[in-house]
């Protein structure tokens, strides 16, 4: 009962968040809110508020990442700090740097950002118009498609310089043809992303989304851009005001799931966590994975979209945002930033976890410690990523439905999806660290 109660401090629709905010400089509307709070029986001062963060900072600017994990792991954090600490969380910024030396990165940043987007806008000039594409511009092989709607959704008439220089500038690099035939895809996936909220009856706000996704399917060789990136990417855009900071926001949080993505021809880099996913659930549950398998889901690709959008569909909007602070708070490495910095976009990314120089337990969060613990493994591979727990948590807490209810794969699917919206994020994690601890114990055992 009492993580249900903390939780329901960052349960705020938008409305609340923006009250929130609305209220940091004012000491009536903190009252009023305080009062409120008080009355659903939630205990005050769990969430890392706008004073807790300023004051986790030295005078030159180190933060004490130590204080303000412990902060965000009893209540998440203040909706209108979101967006500056997630860029910690993620790996943008070290908590070691100066306040001077995080401005000259981001300035540099931002120019990495604008000069990229040019480069794109110089190839396809519909970004940064403020407008995207839902239709095809392209042929598979470079010729240009004069589609009503692309001229419509353009303004690019068919006399319009760009579709003349297409016609007459020759073959297309195969690079420049296979992102030109992505744009429509995630103009597609943008119209489908978030529509619920406010924040997207603005269409410059769609175009936004739209941009940052278009150039990040540029600057990655690798992946690209899939379906599933926009949810990802989302929240970014609303936190974030400047779209170069939310563009490496989104970046970062990329070089965490960006495996998950990764294609073969044969398989998909998601297929590997599922691997993981059965292997934890049959030691945690034998019961439940045999009955599982027994129904033909011992593949667990019913819980494809959990590991691929990070949970954005099982809980609502707010407390999806709560989770994933959460989740980064307990798998904080203070090597990231480091390791996510070279090398930059030049060369193969780096990925995986933490090496190098021993590393203060202190700054790390929860899972990370466990894992140190551990000898730095909890596979051959290296640490899994607590998401991979926390689908497992979900089943074991569903595991006694699933047994008696589940005949086939698709009583599976509809006893997963009715808990969309009703999942608790808190106790999600504490049930993950838990399952964890669990695993890792008869992992030494073996």
């Amino acid at each position: 009962m009492k993580a249900r109660l903390d939780s329901q401090q960052v349960r705020l629709d938008f409305l609340e968040d923006l009250l929130d905010v609305m209220a940091v400089e004012n000491p009536t509307m903190q009252i009023m809110l305080s009062e409120r709070r008080a009355a659903l029986g939630l205990p005050p001062g769990k969430t890392l508020s706008v004073r807790k963060w300023q004051a986790a900072f030295t005078q030159e600017g180190f933060l004490d990442i130590g204080k303000t994990l412990s902060r965000i792991q009893r209540g998440g954090i203040h909706p209108s700090i979101r967006g500056e600490v997630w860029e910690f969380l993620l790996g943008c910024y070290d908590p070691k740097s100066t306040f001077e030396e995080r401005e000259q990165i981001r300035q540099r940043r931002r120019l990495q950002y604008a000069s990229w987007k040019q480069e794109c806008k110089q190839m396809f000039p519909v970004i940064g118009s403020g407008g995207f594409i839902t239709a095809p511009v392209i042929t598979e092989k470079g010729q240009p498609i004069l589609d009503p709607l692309v001229l419509q959704e353009t303004n690019l008439g068919e006399d319009s310089d760009f579709f003349k220089e297409l016609e007459s500038r020759g073959p297309l690099d195969k690079k420049v043809i296979q992102w030109m035939l992505t744009l429509h895809q995630i103009g597609l996936d943008v119209n489908r992303t978030d529509r619920t909220l406010v924040f997207y009856e603005k269409k410059e706000n769609l175009s936004k989304l739209w941009d940052i996704l278009a150039l990040y399917a540029w600057i990655d060789n690798d992946v690209g851009y899939c379906q599933g990136m926009s949810d990802l990417c989302s929240p970014m855009i609303m936190l974030l005001e400047d779209e170069a900071d939310a563009f490496w926001c989104f970046e970062r949080l990329m070089r965490r799931l960006r495996g998950n993505f990764r294609s073969t021809g044969r398989s998909v880099g998601v297929e590997a966590q599922l691997t993981h996913l059965s292997t934890i659930t049959q030691i945690i549950d034998p019961k439940l994975h045999h009955h599982l398998e027994n129904l033909g889901g011992g593949d667990y690709l019913f819980a494809i979209r959990m590991i691929m959008v990070q949970f954005r569909r099982e809980f609502s909007f707010c407390d999806s945002l709560y989770l994933w602070e959460m989740m980064w708070g307990l798998e904080y490495d203070p090597e990231m930033y480091s390791l996510y910095e070279e090398p930059e976009f030049e060369g193969e990314r780096t990925e995986g976890s933490s090496k190098g120089k021993p590393k203060s337990i202190k700054q790390c969060g929860k899972y990370e410690r466990e894992n140190m613990k551990n000898g730095g493994k909890s596979n051959a591979e290296g640490p899994l990523p607590i998401s991979v727990f926390l689908v497992a948590s979900v089943l074991k807490d569903k595991s006694s439905k699933l047994m008696t209810e589940a005949r086939g794969l698709d009583d599976v699917v509809k006893i997963l999806n009715d808990i969309t919206g009703n999942l608790d994020a808190k106790k999600a994690c504490a049930g993950a660290m838990k399952l964890h601890k669990k695993y890792l114990k008869k992992q030494a055992k073996k």
